[in-house]
């Protein structure tokens, strides 16, 4: 198994106990982050801004949770190749402000430098997710 993927698959076992600090300590000070990958900031999808720093990824992850509980994640593929690690998979969660559920299939894409992420892109289609936002 490559670095790239072993720090890829600490990544998912770190966000599944729940260690956010842990998942920080995996992301490089100056990263490029972005969750969903979208051209500009989505109103409805609070944390949708691009990412450049550790501590703006942190901040990611707090918006996140005050949004949306996850409540689990699937992997179904790891491809790597050298430093780049490409994730498919799906999860579901619910949206904190309506009580509604969204469930999405995803590519999570890696960028790994010296055990560290340096670079994120989660896509993901942001209908099911908006929807629950929406109450809809």
């Amino acid at each position: 198994m490559s670095d790239s993927i072993a720090v890829v698959r600490e990544f998912y076992a770190t966000l599944e106990r729940g260690d956010l600090p842990g998942v920080i300590e995996l992301v490089e000070e100056e990263v490029d982050w972005q969750s969903p990958v979208t051209r500009a900031h989505r109103p409805e999808i609070p944390w949708s801004s691009i990412r450049r720093t550790k501590q703006e990824v942190s901040a990611f992850f707090k918006e996140l949770g005050q949004n949306v509980r996850p409540e689990g994640f699937e992997l179904f593929r790891i491809i790597a190749q050298n430093d780049l690690v490409v994730v498919e998979g799906k999860n579901r969660g619910t949206v904190r402000k309506t009580g509604r559920t969204y469930e999405h299939d995803w590519v999570m894409v890696f960028s790994i430098r010296d055990n560290k992420i340096v670079r994120f892109r989660h896509y993901y289609d942001t209908a099911d997710l908006a929807g629950a936002f929406k109450g809809s």
